[in-house]
């Protein structure tokens, strides 16, 4: 299944979940540096794009499209793997947790270098990272399928030339509902709404014996007697880290 039909499939109200964290906001923003102009890849519905520079959006479902707020950047259809732009026509090159989706991530960078004149900005996980208690413990699958395609930051700089990675710890109360946006809120993983914004739950066969699990380790104390050390963090590193070229 390509991408752009996974999202017209599941990305039904995927804004009212996938909302911008603003702490996460301001660490992309920063990673931005001077740009002033910037091609937002794989632009979802327009969350981390920066409403002081001149934005254009690059995406290739139709339902991530239609649900772009009316103030977005403009957005043309289009893949990462041909990003419709001219060589160094923008200052940055910009990709938020997208490059998992691609069907040829090396092809997608290369092209991401081609249109930047300054720099490339990626939100991403480490696929060396070992996950957090929901795939540890409940869904390890996710965590496999991860590994398989989301590159390595080596990888990743073998494209590239050198990068800077930077850990994106994510807040306790993160208000982006991605895969680890509620480690320490896990009731929430039960909520249909939520899973349906995370697209590592559409592609699972049968969650439903994992889910059950987890709300009978909810309610009889067993989570929290596992996991009480993280009820007083305000923040975790899950392996979420932000590159910049």
């Amino acid at each position: 299944m390509t991408e752009s039909i996974l999202y017209d499939r599941i990305g039904v109200g995927y804004a009212a979940f996938r909302r911008p964290d603003p702490r996460i906001a301001r660490r992309i923003e920063a990673a931005l540096g001077p740009a002033r102009s910037v091609v937002n890849v794989g632009a979802g519905t327009g969350s981390y794009e920066p409403a002081d520079r001149a934005v254009v959006a690059v995406e290739p479902s139709a339902e991530m499209v239609r649900q772009r707020a009316a103030s977005a950047a403009p957005a043309v259809r289009g893949a990462a793997e041909q990003i419709p732009l001219r060589d160094r026509s923008v200052d940055a090159a910009l990709a938020v947790l997208t490059l998992h989706h691609w069907t040829d991530w090396r092809r997608g960078l290369a092209e991401m270098r081609r249109v930047a004149r300054e720099r490339v900005v990626i939100l991403t996980w480490d696929a060396w990272h070992p996950g957090f208690w929901l795939v540890q413990e409940y869904f390890p699958e996710i965590v496999e399928a991860d590994r398989e395609t989301f590159p390595t930051l080596d990888a990743m700089a073998g494209v590239l030339g050198p990068i800077d990675v930077q850990p994106v710890p994510i807040p306790a109360d993160c208000s982006d509902g991605f895969l680890g946006a509620y480690w320490r809120r896990p009731a929430l993983y039960l909520d249909a709404g939520v899973r349906g914004a995370i697209s590592a739950f559409a592609r699972l066969r049968d969650a439903d014996a994992k889910l059950a699990r987890l709300r009978a380790d909810l309610a009889d104390g067993s989570w929290e007697a596992r996991h009480r050390d993280l009820l007083a963090l305000p923040e975790l590193d899950l392996g979420y880290r932000l590159v910049v070229a």
